[in-house]
């Protein structure tokens, strides 16, 4: 190696490999994000799973403390043994087992007391598109119920990049019928017996679980809307506009002046 490349190592793992053409690092595996197969451009920023706790990246992500810091993160899933935990003083880190069988449950009772401690938490893998994918989707199906399908859209939603192998899914899929299975071995939980209801007040008005009475059509003792009232007036003693006793009426002061004939007394100008 040229005595150039040793005095400039590469800005983000610090090993010498030709970062900006591209170059696998030779000790780490790191290097720079590119297309991918399917044509999708590889996210430089990690994507966010789940607000303000679940964030899944790639190794480039973890390798920038200031964007870590940017992002809130406290905490590094990493699921990659050969990416070195760069800053063990800053961040708390989380290493799994490199085997072909990924430790979902090792990794989710971390992830776990991340989120009940409310830290932020990236998952991280190289890319961010396999190894982690699946340890974040083993995650939302244990502490979400969610299956494996559901799980999978919610993560390609917001990372399209995601791309597991046929090995991982399969994966996937045997942990999904384990999380089945621990679930109907649990018991059915037991309905608390409640006391009976106190008598409440009801201020007279009818209780709904009281039963409707019928409505009484046929009684003849229920007077009618109908019914006139009587009246104790004979039919040959009823006037219009005139009293029942006009003979006690006293005789108006216009009466006085009226002809007895029945003609008006002219009235005099004079």
């Amino acid at each position: 190696m040229r005595k150039r490349e040793r005095e400039n190592p590469c800005g983000v793992c610090g090993h010498y490999h030709k970062y900006e053409e591209g170059e696998v690092c030779g000790i780490c595996g790191h290097r720079m994000p590119a297309v991918s197969e399917k044509g999708i451009q590889l996210s430089a920023f990690p994507s966010e799973i789940l607000p303000e706790f679940l964030f899944l990246g790639s190794y480039d992500n973890a390798s920038r403390a200031e964007l870590l810091k940017t992002f809130g993160i406290s905490r590094i899933l990493n699921t990659v043994p050969a990416c070195q935990n760069l800053y063990k003083n800053s961040f708390t880190y989380h290493c799994l087992q490199d085997d072909q069988n990924l430790p979902f449950d090792d990794a989710i009772q971390f992830l776990e007391q991340c989120e009940k401690d409310r830290a932020r938490v990236l998952v991280h893998c190289m890319l961010g598109k396999n190894r982690s994918a699946a340890i974040v989707i083993a995650y939302l199906m244990k502490s979400r119920r969610w299956n494996l399908a559901q799980s999978l859209q919610w993560v390609k939603e917001r990372r399209p990049s995601v791309d597991l192998t046929q090995e991982v899914y399969q994966q996937l899929q045997e942990y999904e019928q384990k999380i089945l299975a621990s679930l109907e071995n649990q018991p059915c939980p037991v309905m608390p017996a409640f006391p009976s209801p106190v008598t409440s007040f009801n201020f007279g008005f009818p209780k709904p679980s009281d039963p409707i009475p019928p409505p009484a059509f046929n009684n003849s003792s229920a007077p009618s809307l109908f019914a006139r009232p009587a009246f104790d007036i004979p039919p040959q003693e009823f006037t219009f506009g005139a009293a029942h006793n006009q003979g006690n009426v006293s005789q108006s002061p216009l009466s006085a002046n009226q002809n007895p004939n029945g003609s008006d007394i002219s009235m005099d100008g004079s």
